[in-house]
């Protein structure tokens, strides 16, 4: 079955950097979309970034130029590089892939920015 597991969250300073990471299983890694959302408290579910099967790339407005998605087919996994961090990135980050029109999303990780 399908899995996709978040990991590289925690707690970093305004203006740091996390990478987070999604692995995924169960399906053909390199033939899908790969996209982050995040969550914030009281928030709605917001879209982050998307990467192809190939390089083409897709950002928010509020995280371009400060966030990177990169995937490797190899090791079937998606990043997320966030650099220039932010209170306002404070958030659980999620990966997401859609297969057969069902959405598959992974557990989240958390990211708080705080001094």
């Amino acid at each position: 079955q399908v899995q996709l597991v978040e990991s590289g969250g925690g707690l970093v300073q305004p203006g740091g950097s996390l990478r987070l990471s999604c692995a995924g299983s169960g399906f053909t890694f390199s033939g899908y979309s790969m996209t982050w959302y995040r969550q914030a408290p009281g928030k709605d579910r917001e879209w982050v970034a998307a990467a192809n099967g190939g390089r083409n790339t897709h950002y928010a407005d509020s995280v371009m130029c400060r966030f990177t998605i990169s995937r490797d087919n190899a090791k079937k996994t998606v990043y997320l590089q966030m650099n220039s961090l932010k209170p306002k990135d404070t958030s659980v980050y999620y990966c997401k892939v859609r297969r057969l029109e069902y959405d598959y999303w992974g557990q989240g990780t958390q990211v708080t920015v705080s001094s």
